[in-house]
């Protein structure tokens, strides 16, 4: 698990620092997610779980991650080893204490089934990964300000 505060000297809105769970296999796409929200405007910690399995561990605070804070924002890679993408949206948005964290998914694949069954599982948006860095970084910058500044995140209401 990495944990790690982002923008640590940007003053916090409302002394709120926004908790992001990214679900992601690929070291370099966790790396670009990183860098990328370092360089944001928000300040936030990013904790990362590399599989499906451990995603609903974490979600679940069970075992290593009984103390491990609750996501404001979840950005998931389908494409996961152990439980796929698929199988975590459909846990997360079939538990009542977990279904109002919004899941961005955050995927190489464009293919119309993966966007419809996304939906279908109640994704909040469903992105598709670029693969030129520059447009990466875009991607990250593009859901930060959107989710992060603009949007009002259930956790802003407890």
């Amino acid at each position: 698990m990495i944990v790690e505060t982002l923008n640590p000297s940007i003053p916090m809105k409302e002394n709120k620092i926004i908790e992001i769970l990214l679900v992601e296999d690929n070291p370099g796409d966790v790396r670009l997610t990183k860098e990328a929200l370092k360089e944001g405007s928000v300040p936030s910690n990013m904790n990362v779980v590399m599989d499906g399995a451990e995603a609903i561990l974490y979600l679940q605070k069970e075992g290593k991650y009984e103390d491990s804070p609750r996501p404001d924002l979840i950005l998931l890679d389908l494409n996961l080893p152990k439980k796929d993408g698929r199988e975590v949206l459909s846990t997360i948005k079939n538990d009542s204490s977990l279904k109002r964290i919004p899941v961005v998914v955050l995927t190489t694949s464009n293919a119309e089934t993966d966007i419809l069954k996304a939906y279908d599982l109640h994704a909040n948006c469903y992105i598709t990964k670029p693969v030129d860095f520059n447009k990466f970084i875009d991607v990250i910058n593009a859901i930060e300000q959107f989710w992060l500044t603009m949007v009002r995140l259930p956790s802003e209401i407890q």
